[in-house]
């Protein structure tokens, strides 16, 4: 008898033992009945998936996957929605992103008056000597025209009026500029005397008084005692201020779909901060960053800000970033020929070619990616020129998928030796359906269709295309982007900017997934739905591979899941 019972106690031993192991290899999330776009050509399409720590384990029919599915397993039940891997924003600003959600957001302000009211409101709640701050203004938006308009701005008279005591800092659109009441010109010591710095303008009148409106480097001045200010209130309270803003921005690429993200920009202090983030496993998206600092300040510091995968893949800085000319609303983007509307001009050069040479080289040292910002024919010219030299001499370099973020106006002639050098075109969809207001002008006609925003130039010399929305420059919204990527055509009022241009919806889809993921050298790990690859996912309410044009505008997103965990429900 008491063999039997032994006996019997090894077997239920060993069941259980079979159960918890059965379980353990379970998946731990099953997304079944969807309509999945893997992008990846060896096997594009599939029905469901089988998610297990995190990965992606299995890609098969919903019939195979449910046979995986154990007592602990969660099942999303797509019901024949579109799957695709998750959106990666290739070039945004992150905390800046945040930062806007914080304070006055005019990305859709259409008059001036409408501003000033904003500011105006704002002040009234504030201490005396307290700042105003906002950003997304942009004139050529504007449905309402000024009167008395110089060069296209306002002048500052009325934005004074509202705020006599309160200075007002409002970041232009672009990034590129600013603009300021009378407190703080006055601040600032901006007087008639004030001279223009190198690669910059204070916009002036006819008598030579400060319109309120300073260009590029001319920013400066305003920027410099705003910092100044910011320096007198509390740390804490800063850092408290700052986080509040990430998770803003966080919650906010979410929402729409976004689980990697792109920033270019950081500063030492922002990447430490990150990386301490997601070794404590507190962010929700993935970060990919840029260092920016001058020459001076990184020489000797790069390396060490040199972060690989920290906290589970989920934070990353292996780039860095400077620039070399401005932005084309603002007439700050370095044209080989004049402006079409402002014949007498070519741009505005903001970092001097030594200083942008001396960045790229501390990239050599530092094993780091060199990102320049380059928005004009010129400026992309030059900074092809400084990469081709560099390439002579450490010929590796062609595989050091180094970028040009914006790449806007290029000289047809240049567009092939992005490919020759192994230069990635880190551009923007959204930035040409925006700026189609305004770039037939700025260039005419020949320039804007050859060289403007040239998606399909760039991709049929086999160029690698990263695409997204510099926000806050625009809405982080990825589909507002992917819309303008293969219509080229602005929502509201219809105006399309020379479709021949244009992606296919495949192209699209690639430039905001694995474009965008081998852009920051991370294709091994995400950007596509494949076995052994992180569970970045968005379910949406349509098929971009297949839906009409308008219906991409009318998509909803449903779930966003970031490493296997659902960040985002719409239910």
């Amino acid at each position: 008898m008491k063999k039997l019972t032994l006996f019997i106690l090894l077997i239920l031993a060993n069941s259980c033992a079979e159960s918890e192991k059965k379980t353990n290899s379970n998946p731990d999330l099953i997304i079944t009945n969807a309509k999945i776009w893997t992008v990846d050509k060896s096997n594009p399409e599939s029905e469901a998936i089988a998610v297990k720590d995190g990965r992606i384990v299995a890609l098969a029919s919903t019939i195979e996957i449910l046979k995986l599915k154990g007592p602990e397993t969660d099942e999303i039940d797509a019901k024949g929605n579109f799957l695709m891997p998750g959106f990666i924003e290739g070039h945004g600003h992150f905390s800046g992103l945040g930062s806007s959600l914080q304070n006055l957001n005019f990305l859709k302000s259409t008059s001036w008056d409408e501003i000033v009211q904003m500011v105006g409101e704002k002040a009234k709640t504030l201490e005396k000597g307290e700042w105003v701050e906002g950003r997304g203004w942009h004139q050529e938006k504007w449905t309402t025209k000024e009167d008395n308009l110089v060069d296209g701005y306002p002048n500052h008279q009325k934005l004074s009026e509202v705020s006599p005591d309160n200075p007002v800092v409002l970041v232009h659109a672009s990034g590129h500029g600013l603009f300021a009441n009378k407190k703080a010109m006055e601040m600032a010591g901006i007087s008639k005397e004030t001279t223009d710095p190198s690669g910059g303008r204070i916009v002036r009148d006819k008598e030579g008084n400060a319109i309120g409106m300073f260009e590029e480097r001319a920013a400066g001045a305003i920027g410099k005692i705003y910092r100044e200010y910011l320096a007198t209130l509390d740390k804490d309270k800063q850092i408290q201020k700052w986080r509040e803003g990430i998770e803003l921005a966080e919650e906010e690429c979410l929402r729409n779909g976004i689980t990697s993200f792109q920033d270019a920009g950081s500063s030492f202090e922002e990447i430490a901060a990150y990386t301490k983030m997601a070794e404590t496993g507190e962010l929700d998206i993935r970060l990919w960053a840029m260092l920016r600092h001058s020459s001076e300040e990184m020489k000797g510091k790069a390396q060490k800000a040199r972060v690989i995968n920290a906290g589970n893949n989920f934070f990353t800085c292996r780039a860095i970033k400077t620039e070399v000319d401005g932005a084309l609303g603002s007439y700050g983007a370095w044209l080989i020929d004049p402006y079409h509307d402002k014949p007498d001009f070519h741009g505005q050069n903001t970092t001097e070619i030594s200083e942008v040479q001396n960045i790229a080289d501390i990239a050599v040292e530092s094993n780091m990616q060199l990102c320049v910002h380059a928005i004009g024919d010129r400026a992309n010219k030059v900074v092809l020129d400084i990469i081709e030299a560099e390439e002579k001499e450490k010929p590796e370099l062609k595989d050091a998928r180094w970028r040009i973020e914006h790449a806007q106006h290029v000289d047809p002639a240049d567009i092939p030796r992005f490919k020759e050098l192994g230069v990635i075109a880190a551009m923007q969809g959204i930035h040409c359906t925006s700026d189609a207001l305004f770039a037939e002008n700025r260039l005419g006609e020949k320039r804007a269709r050859e060289g403007a925003y040239a998606w399909r130039s760039f991709l049929d010399a086999g160029v690698v295309i990263a695409n997204g929305t510099d926000a806050p420059v625009e809405d982080v919204n990825p589909l507002e982007s992917f819309y303008a990527s293969v219509t080229r055509k602005r929502i509201d009022n219809g105006f399309e900017f020379f479709v021949e241009q244009a992606m296919t919806r495949e192209e699209a889809v690639y430039s905001y997934t694995l474009g965008n993921a081998y852009a920051g050298s991370e294709e091994d790990f995400k950007g596509s739905l494949e076995i052994g690859k992180v569970a970045d996912i968005v379910i949406l309410s349509e098929d971009l591979i297949n839906c009409s044009d308008d219906a991409i505008l009318d998509t909803e997103v449903l779930w966003t899941i970031v490493n296997g965990k659902v960040k985002f429900n719409k239910s």
